[in-house]
């Protein structure tokens, strides 16, 4: 079975907790959350894969609570990203000393902090879980890489080796603009000829293949593609 990232986000904007907690949940993450990090501590904290803290905190604050998991050996291995709408370098250099894996600034963008989530769980994943045949979802989207397969909304769809291929590097860095030159570097053989067209031929294919989400695979004018969580 699929192991599924857990995360805790510990924040005591209560909007901002349900903002992170909708974006995650919907990358395919399984997410709790805590208002402050006395509520946080109450819960199985070792059994989370990755957290979310903010630093400024009603009482206990983000680096006090931090300081206290590291030096608990059942989690001190749990990867942390600091949230604050603080960002001196003082702030900075304190978060990374506690072992902080990361440390965002607010105001942020929701992408930002998926891309920075994504970052970390790859970083810290253990050697076991980075050979594991990967199953990488998007609402109705599921790609297993193991067995080369793209189920939509539950169905499995065929799929070339080249439309696999595009809509994994397009999935895996969603947001990211591509240019056709880049995803022929990254998708075909260096021996081969492709055209530009090619390019298009195949993102138009690929369109069709996945149905109510094509319009997630964005055209940028001038530059390239990109799909838009």
């Amino acid at each position: 079975m699929e192991h599924k990232n857990r995360i805790l986000v510990v924040d005591d904007e209560q909007d901002l907790l349900e903002i992170l907690k909708f974006n995650l949940e919907t990358e395919g993450y399984e997410v709790s959350t805590a208002c402050s990090a006395e509520e946080a501590l109450t819960l199985n904290v070792c059994s989370f894969d990755l957290l979310l803290l903010d630093v400024m905190m009603g009482g206990m604050s983000g680096f006090a609570m931090a300081k206290r998991l590291k030096t608990d050996p059942a989690t001190a291995h749990i990867p942390i990203i600091f949230l604050t709408a603080r960002d001196t370098e003082n702030d900075t250099v304190t978060g990374f000393n506690l072992g902080a894996d990361d440390y965002i600034s607010k105001p942020f963008s929701i992408r930002e902090v998926l891309v920075r989530v994504r970052a970390v769980l790859r970083r810290t994943a253990s050697p076991s879980e980075q050979q594991a045949p990967q199953v990488i979802h998007y609402q109705g989207i599921e790609m297993n890489l193991g067995k080369k397969t793209v189920s939509i909304d539950g169905e499995e769809i065929p799929f070339t080796k080249t439309e696999f291929e595009l809509l994994h590097l397009l999935l895996e860095e969603r947001g990211r603009v591509f240019s056709r030159q880049e995803l022929i570097d990254r998708i075909w053989p260096k021996d081969v000829l492709v055209l530009d067209r090619t390019v298009d031929v195949n993102i138009t294919r690929l369109r069709k293949k996945i149905g109510r989400f094509s319009k997630c695979i964005v055209t940028r004018l001038g530059f390239g593609y990109y799909f838009d969580a």
